[in-house]
């Protein structure tokens, strides 16, 4: 299984108020129901359709305020992952995020993507620490 690791990101908020947000896909419908198509959700578990393809993922692990774990939901996803959203706090307004993308690829496909996964993966972290910065607090 492969790993990847997106650049440890700053939000000036407390761990517990980033927590609550990313601890219940339904707390993200606000900010992705008009982004993806057919967005539902629910505490656990989440689908959505991208590029044609739907998507689901489940929550299969959580613990407050430090992270969240996210995994294909049956007949989802076609390959073996899990995602993790760690949280560090460091003081009472920073708190710093971090993605972790452990994934089953074949030579091929970590030839094919494995830099665009991690070019991805920091530019998600990068876009939501953006968005929780922008949050007034």
């Amino acid at each position: 299984m492969e790993k990847y690791e997106s650049k440890q990101q700053q939000i000036l908020l407390p761990a517990e108020v980033v927590y609550t947000m990313i601890s219940r896909f339904d707390n993200l419908t606000p900010a992705l129901a008009d982004k993806v198509e057919e967005w539902q959700a629910d505490e656990n578990h989440c689908s959505f359709k991208a590029k044609g393809f739907t998507v689901k993922l489940q929550i299969i692990d959580k613990e407050q305020p430090k992270y969240v774990k996210i995994t294909g939901d049956d007949g989802g996803v076609p390959i073996d992952f899990s995602f993790w959203i760690q949280l560090h706090s460091v003081s009472e307004r920073d708190t710093r995020i971090r993605l972790v993308l452990h994934a089953e690829l074949n030579m091929m496909m970590r030839m094919m993507v494995g830099s665009k996964i991690q070019g991805a993966l920091d530019q998600i972290v990068e876009g939501l620490a953006k968005s929780f910065n922008s949050i007034p607090y």
